[in-house]
């Protein structure tokens, strides 16, 4: 019994001087930090560093994942690339859809999909209205994919509706002519 009450003892001793070395140091530092104009200094810069670090990975990552986004782009283009046919249009843009559903369902096929949709988001004569759509219907990280691959490759009809072309028939002959270039580039 006194082993039991001596351990007990022992214990409450030991986490009564750790709870009292925790909050003097809590109010050591508390006193540093409102007290010490110098100690302040430093505290902010390191905050500042590693505001800057995570900033600068955080870049970093995002470069090598554009990266990687236009190299399987391209790549995914050069075996496949987009037809340039009018009467094809709804095929392709039906297949690609298709097809970037259900690997949008695959875990880890994301940009797979991605590539699927962009596909058929360059054939379709509407982009902005798609573009709406994938953003609802898609899921977010393949949404993502699909936007850094317009960034890096801007389909035709993009270019023609970001330009603000208003002449359709300009707008159709600048589209093939942009693709038939897209597949020169590829190939």
């Amino acid at each position: 019994m006194s082993n039991t009450s001596s351990t007990a003892r022992a214990l409450t001793i030991t986490s009564v001087i750790a709870a009292v070395s925790l909050t003097g140091y809590a109010v050591y530092f508390d006193y540093k930090r409102r007290s010490n104009p110098e100690f302040r200094k430093q505290l902010k810069h390191k905050l500042k560093k590693q505001a800057e670090k995570e900033k600068k990975e955080k870049d970093e990552a995002k470069q090598i994942k554009l990266e990687l986004v236009s190299q399987h782009l391209s790549k995914d283009l050069a075996s496949d690339p987009i037809s340039i046919n009018p009467a094809d249009r709804e095929k392709v843009f039906t297949s690609n859809v298709e097809l970037g559903e259900r690997l949008s369902m695959s875990p880890g096929k994301e940009l797979e999909s991605a590539v699927k949709f962009y596909k058929a988001l360059s054939v379709y004569p509407n982009p902005a209205d798609l573009l709406g759509i994938y953003q609802r219907s898609v899921p977010e990280a393949v949404y993502e994919y699909i936007v850094m691959m317009i960034a890096v490759l801007p389909p035709a009809n993009i270019s023609t509706f970001l330009s603000g072309s208003k002449d359709k028939a300009l707008a159709q002959e600048a589209e093939l002519a942009a693709m038939a270039e897209v597949n020169e580039i590829v190939e």
